[in-house]
């Protein structure tokens, strides 16, 4: 969209945050950048030049305007909406693997080479995989300094720096303030000055954060589903939020995720801080908090059918999943099951084989056993019909030995396809899967007994085949016409538990 100057200069003159995260204003008289929606007076039109993302303006010598604070805006909706190799990158630079693994890391993971990878993302977004993950870490450490007492040196390796040198020289060079000056501006009280090599990060401690959305948001069917679901000792629904365990790079983790009416509060619990990007990425992508919903709607709108449900309660989300492996077994564990009768399956995997972890803040007791910790089960153990046991441990097998890879990098046509090889896979599974582990978008259940019967009461055709016909008009948002047409149901999935 940064290409489109004239609706650009329109988003920024009306303030419009519907745009934030879509493109960046860089002002050429200022040598600031900002989003869309920056409260100060716009500049002139000529002043204006516009960026796809931070880390081009920061690329280009802009330093982040210290009103609208560009650099916590949504992210771009167009990485969670595409599976070509710029978007998958991207999901995988969120999910900290150029920190962990370099540039050759992410391009083996996209089946790139590293100069394949670093010429579309300059093509597409004005800065290479080392600068996207740059601005990243800059957006860590600052989040550090605000919220944090840590002191400046454990904060520069948390975030990902390789020294402390160079975590001051971004931090001055991304926000034209000192590491001590942020946290000052912040918190008003002086930060000390001095710094010393810190020893590995694992200073266990609980982090108060605000996740962004695009307005609007409707929590309800979003926290429904994941409280109606949960698998005890993993997830749980306590004091007004949604709380479950995570598998991190370096550790693990615990996230209470709120719903508020501007923002999502997140409480993150880590035992290695050197997590916390991946945390905060994988938490967005569990509530598909990164979605354009004007869009989405508008779309969907268009049909009288789905128009007064949107009208409604606009703004669903697609609930989504923190690993994708884990939704996966999951949803296997579901099959023509209900929905308490799969949680009882989960919660006895659980205790059988979950890492133990403690939870003094509630009842979570368990990370959700990997694919190698289930490859040694006895499938005799598993309370279910011989097929779906079959089902079961041939996914389990294929997860642990690396010939089915599901995460943020899959490609959503690849990886549907090769669900619907494995025995015991059909459509549903591989598109519920495709839906809420992989991200697609554009994944519809036209099996579901649910939409189904919505689509019934709706005056919509009920045979999968006519259903997905009549469909064709909701594209690329069918998993968001699903959410819409769920919501039609009395389920517990669809409202927001009390």
């Amino acid at each position: 969209m940064h290409s489109d100057r004239e609706r650009c200069v329109r988003a920024v003159q009306s303030k419009d945050a519907r745009f934030d995260g879509w493109f960046f204003t860089a002002v050429l008289t200022t040598g600031i950048y900002c989003r869309p929606s920056c409260p100060v007076v716009p500049p002139k039109p000529g002043n204006m030049t516009f960026y796809p993302s931070a880390a081009a303006c920061q690329q280009a010598g802009f330093r982040a305007c210290k009103r609208c604070r560009p650099d916590t805006s949504p992210g771009s909706p167009e990485w969670n909406q595409r599976a070509d190799l710029v978007a998958r990158a991207m999901r995988l630079i969120a999910d900290g693997v150029v920190d962990r693994e370099g540039v050759p890391g992410l391009a083996a993971r996209l089946g790139y080479s590293s100069r394949q990878v670093e010429r579309q993302l300059r093509a597409e977004l004005g800065a290479g995989p080392l600068a996207l993950a740059r601005a990243q870490r800059a957006q860590t450490a600052r989040l550090l300094i605000e919220t944090t007492a840590l002191p400046m040196a454990e904060i520069a390796f948390a975030a990902g720096f390789a020294s402390i040198r160079t975590f001051n020289d971004t931090v001055r060079e991304v926000y034209a303030l000192s590491p001590g000056d942020l946290r000052t501006r912040a918190t008003g009280r002086p930060a000390s000055r001095t710094a010393t090599a810190p020893t590995t990060p694992t200073t266990r401690g609980a982090l108060s954060l605000r996740l962004p959305f695009r307005a609007p948001l409707n929590p309800d069917n979003l926290f429904g589903h994941l409280a109606a679901t949960a698998v005890p000792g993993v997830e749980e629904w306590r004091d007004g939020s949604y709380r479950r365990t995570l598998r991190l790079p370096y550790g693990h983790g615990i996230a209470a995720l709120t719903p508020r009416p501007d923002h999502i509060a997140c409480r993150l619990t880590l035992g290695d801080l050197r997590d916390l990007p991946v945390a905060i990425s994988r938490c967005r992508r569990l509530l598909d908090l990164d979605a354009d919903p004007v869009a989405i709607d508008d779309q969907l709108r268009a049909d009288p059918v789905l128009a007064p449900l949107v009208d409604k309660a606009p703004g669903r989300r697609v609930p989504r999943t923190v690993d994708e492996a884990e939704f996966a077994l999951r949803a296997v564990l579901g099959q023509q099951v209900s929905t308490a009768a799969a949680r009882t399956h989960a919660a006895r995997l659980v205790t059988a084989h979950g890492e133990p972890v403690d939870d003094p803040e509630g009842g979570l007791t368990h990370l959700f056993p990997s694919a190698g910790a289930l490859a040694t089960l006895d499938p005799e153990s598993l309370a279910m019909p011989r097929t779906r046991r079959t089902t079961f441990t041939t996914l389990v097998r294929q997860l642990a030995d690396g010939e089915l890879h599901l995460g943020a990098d899959s490609d959503w046509q690849e990886s549907r396809t090769r669900l619907l090889a494995l025995p015991g896979f059909g459509p549903w599974t591989a598109d519920v899967i495709s839906m809420r582990a992989l991200g697609d978008p554009d994944a519809f259940l036209p099996t579901d007994l649910g939409v189904r019967r919505a689509a019934r009461e709706l005056g919509l055709p009920s045979t999968p085949a006519a259903l997905t016909a009549r469909a064709a008009a909701w594209r690329p948002w069918r998993a968001y016409a699903v959410q819409y047409l769920w919501a039609t149901d009395s389920h517990p999935i669809n409202f927001l538990p009390v």
